[in-house]
């Protein structure tokens, strides 16, 4: 079976010669959860922006990601944008339109849709999130929660088969955490997402990844990853309090 992504051999580097990624390789399948975590500077961001296709700026020859078997390339770019819904980690990045209906609508009206539709879709894309009937209301006015459901229903407004998402719960409080975890938790997609939120990690992704310096060290079972203490302390992470009381029993080293 093709899966949903794959990388192939990732390398990437910024314009000033700091290398993010180095030769990642992984797949995931079709309905997984993975998470993928590692200290700051990991690459983590650097790696989802990669699967949207918002990097790199220019594309080769050689193309080292796939979307459900095709590359991702310029021929292919904006398939990938709306095969790929892409949730950035500060919603102010994402929110520019004056109003939460525009800022929803922003996708499906670039992608075609006609007026009757987009207003269908809006509606039942802040139905999904819990905010029924806010599309008249300013985003910026917006809680911290509210802003990063608004941002989902703008992504799932455009019927993504994979999610991308770089910290989604980084500025949310307790309950807006167990809101937005719940929601993903019902969402019939692919996710891949980027989280320094362990208990969230273990809670949510039954896979993890933990990459360090732009490499992969491990890809296994969450829980496995994420209770080998020693493995945590060496790559910047610890483990979560609620897996004290748990041995590691393996995950796929691949120190």
């Amino acid at each position: 079976m093709t899966p949903v992504l794959e990388l192939r051999r990732l390398d990437f580097s910024y314009h000033d010669g700091k290398k993010a990624l180095q030769d990642v390789s992984f797949s995931v399948g079709e309905g997984e959860r993975v998470a993928l975590i590692g200290p700051n500077g990991a690459g983590k961001s650097t790696l989802l922006a990669h699967l949207n296709g918002l990097l790199p700026d220019e594309f080769g020859s050689d193309p080292s990601v796939f979307i459900f078997g095709r590359p991702v390339c310029a021929e292919t770019l904006e398939q990938t944008h709306r095969q790929v819904g892409f949730l950035f980690q500060d919603p102010d990045d994402q929110l520019f339109c004056p109003t939460v209906f525009e800022d929803v609508a922003f996708g499906p009206r670039q992608f075609g849709a006609d007026e009757a539709a987009i207003a269908r879709i809006v509606r039942q894309s802040l139905e999904h999130v819990g905010l029924p009937g806010s599309e008249d209301r300013i985003p910026h006015h917006l809680s911290a929660g509210e802003k990063q459901r608004v941002c989902l229903a703008g992504v799932l407004a455009c019927q993504p088969r994979v999610l991308a998402l770089d910290e989604p719960t980084s500025d949310l409080d307790p309950r807006g955490k167990r809101g937005l975890m719940d929601l993903l938790a019902k969402l019939p997609v692919t996710q891949i997402m980027a989280s320094h939120d362990l208990e969230l990690v273990a809670r949510l992704c039954p896979r993890a990844i933990l990459l360090d310096s732009g490499r992969l060290i491990a890809d296994g079972p969450t829980l496995q990853l994420l209770a080998d203490e020693k493995l945590m302390l060496e790559h910047g992470l610890e483990k979560p309090h609620s897996l004290q009381h748990l041995h590691p029993h393996g995950g796929r080293s691949l120190c």
